[in-house]
């Protein structure tokens, strides 16, 4: 049923992704499915460039992608079935939409934070991506 599971990762709260990767780990088990795990790195505001080192974004970049291998070693999901990506852009949403396209994903399997009241008016990612995926949106609450 599955070919294709996308698992969006922040990096900024690892204990929240436990339940998307568990739940990816096993899909990807039953239906013999591969798996893109996908960290997204906000832009770096015009307004600081000026303040941080020119190779800033690229540290950010490959801080970010290690960061992203020891999450898919303690994955538990088989290494031939497992690869990473890091994304940098404007909009999480929107580069998590892109990158499921970009690998044909046929699931989105992401965390969400509880509701807030800010959540209600402002929206959050994991809101658009099940508002705007053209795919299957599995959203797993912590």
């Amino acid at each position: 049923m599955y070919k294709s599971i996308l698992v969006p990762i922040d990096l900024s709260d690892t204990e929240l992704i436990k339940p998307a990767l568990a739940t990816a780990a096993s899909l990807a088990s039953c239906y013999d499915a591969k798996v893109r795990l996908l960290n997204v790195l906000q832009l770096t505001p015009v307004m600081l460039a000026e303040y941080v080192p020119a190779d800033f974004d690229a540290q950010q970049h490959e801080a970010a992608a290690q960061a992203m291998e020891a999450i898919a070693k303690e994955s538990g999901i088989d290494a031939a079935r497992l690869s990473t990506a890091v994304r940098q852009g404007g909009g999480i949403y929107h580069e998590i939409l892109e990158e499921a396209a970009a690998i044909g994903a046929d699931l989105i399997v992401m965390t969400s934070h509880r509701p807030a009241m800010r959540t209600y008016f402002l929206g959050s990612n994991a809101g658009h991506v099940v508002r705007y995926a053209t795919c299957s949106v599995l959203v797993v609450r912590h």
